[in-house]
């Protein structure tokens, strides 16, 4: 059996489809699952990973795909919030480049190292999974474009490789079910840099209609963060997206390697969701 937390994620509801249809028997966590989220022959379970123990969940299992929320990175006790999984017969953690490209940042570098740390203390084998930013951030613009199509963005003509969320959750099945993957650490990329700009341009011509750039400073950005994310996050984000290294502006191989076939380009990821914007 392999359990996946965070199941009704971006990431996570792609990793339980794959894992289902690949036959594996699949338990999915999350702090609100219901049956309906799941696909047929699917275990939901509804368990809270800051709850001290977090009932519900499977007392052993073939591997788990961790995935560890904002609030629960920031101020949670890595060691507790590992310990139930300690048993696994293995670990994929959902970390975050910023562990080599943000050191020391409290958020993306710092937390995120706290649970690497503690999942490769566990006693378990182990997967760590570094992506950098997500091309399903840009759901954040679909309130705007659906009122006024516009997208309102800072540093639009700053690029990053920003990663499909589906093809993280590929790399997940892979490395949960497929020899080869233990104690490695992944790097998961998109295919190319991409402007918030350009990435706009693409959303238009995934939905057929003219969608406008809007230039935001960074201070209109940051207050507009800070109404869904703590302000270390917060800081950090604008600090990649406004000022990437060049690590963080760099093409990873590893979603190629792994896969087998080029990571998926942010112009695909937008036809696949240009509903969510109309």
């Amino acid at each position: 059996m392999i359990v996946v937390t965070g199941a009704t994620g971006n990431v996570g509801r792609t990793l339980v489809r794959l894992l289902a249809e690949q036959g594996h028997e699949v338990t999915a966590v999350s702090r609100r699952i219901t049956r309906s989220d799941v696909p047929t022959g699917v275990r939901a379970v509804a368990a809270d990973l800051a709850a001290q123990p977090a009932a519900g969940l499977p007392a052993a299992a073939d591997a788990v795909f961790l995935l560890v929320g904002g609030d629960l990175m920031m101020t949670g006790d890595p060691s507790a919030v590992v310990a139930p999984f300690a048993h696994y017969g293995k670990i994929v953690l959902l970390s975050s480049q910023g562990v080599v490209t943000r050191p020391d940042s409290l958020s993306h570098g710092k937390a995120f190292a706290a649970y690497e740390r503690a999942v490769m203390d566990s006693g378990t084998d182990w997967t760590l999974l570094r992506p950098g930013g997500f091309a399903s951030n840009a759901y954040a613009w679909a309130p705007s474009v659906k009122a006024s199509r516009t997208v309102a963005a800072p540093f639009g003509d700053v690029g990053l490789p920003v990663v499909d969320p589906d093809d993280i959750a590929a790399v997940a099945a892979a490395a949960l079910t497929e020899p080869g993957h233990s104690e490695a650490c992944y790097e998961l990329t998109g295919p190319a840099p991409t402007t918030p700009r350009q990435r706009a341009a693409a959303l238009a011509d995934a939905m057929g209609e003219q969608v406008t750039f809007l230039h935001q400073t960074r201070e209109e950005a940051r207050a507009q963060l800070l109404t869904f994310m703590p302000a270390p996050v917060a800081d950090t984000t604008l600090d990649i997206i406004g000022t990437p290294t060049p690590r963080e502006q760099a093409v990873s191989p590893d979603v190629e390697n792994i896969l087998g076939r080029p990571a998926t380009p942010f112009t695909t990821w937008a036809e696949r969701n240009a509903a969510a914007f109309r």
